[in-house]
Order: structure tokens, then C-alpha cells, then sequence
């Protein structure tokens, strides 16, 4: 069992962030002890990584109190699951789409990168300026 501050210590998180995970439900509320500190589990550990690691991947808050509905067995947070996972996966090749563009652009820079000797006639700033206009 982890006090608050162990627990964030473990989950690289800071105290605040499990007392609002608590608020937000994404946390069940711990035990406590006599004294009325937090005591929090393995399971409170692995549960605070998987949040952070899906706030990593892009994903709300909102949307993370929804899929733990699934590890939780909520069929009402599960309800719509659906079409909650169909916009999901849209949202997530639209970024997939974006992201080749960025590579794309970044490489054809990178064909086009002067020496470090021509530093202040650097095409790459142009292209990025015209780009930037153009759309």
C-alpha cells in the first residue's frame, strides 16, 4: 500500500494530478487510514500509468473516463463505446494523415538544407514561410 505522495512519486506524477484523477472518477476513492491518509494499491499505480500513457497517445480526459468504463465493467460509461471508438479511429488516421505530411515537408527540407556555411540563405525558411501562406 502507497501513501499519495509514494504513489505519485511511483506514477511520475505530482500529488495534485491523483487527487484530480479522484475528482475527475478516474481513480476509485482510496482507503484510508486512521488518520485519514490515502492508501492506494498496486492496482492505483498501474491504473495512474495507463492514464498517463493514454493521455501520451493522445487521448482526454473525458475520452479515458470512457474507456475505463471498460476495465471497470460500466455498461453505462460502455454505452456508446461504438461510436465513440468509430470517431476515434477517424480522428486518429486524420492525425496518421497529418503526421506523413509533416514527415513529407520535413524531408523534402531536408533535401534542400544548406551547409552550416550558407546558414542565412536557408531555403528551408522560405519553404516554410510559403508553405504557411500557401495553405
Amino acid at each position: 500500500m502507497y501513501r499519495i505522495s509514494e504513489l505519485a512519486k511511483r506514477c511520475g506524477v505530482n500529488k495534485e494530478t491523483i487527487r484530480y484523477y479522484e475528482k475527475r472518477q478516474l481513480l476509485p476513492l482510496p482507503m484510508r487510514t486512521e488518520a485519514g491518509y490515502r492508501l492506494y494499491s498496486d492496482a492505483d499505480a498501474k491504473r495512474v500509468q495507463f492514464i498517463k500513457r493514454l493521455q501520451q497517445l493522445g487521448f482526454s480526459l473525458t475520452e479515458i473516463h470512457q474507456l475505463l468504463g471498460i476495465v471497470d465493467q460500466d455498461k453505462e460509461r460502455c454505452a456508446n463505446m461504438y461510436v465513440f471508438v468509430s470517431k476515434k479511429v477517424e480522428e486518429v488516421q486524420k492525425q496518421i494523415k497529418d503526421l506523413q505530411r509533416v514527415v513529407h515537408v520535413l524531408q523534402d527540407l531536408q533535401k534542400r538544407c544548406p551547409d552550416e556555411k550558407a546558414l542565412y540563405e536557408c531555403p528551408m525558411i522560405e519553404m516554410l514561410i510559403e508553405e504557411e501562406f500557401s495553405t
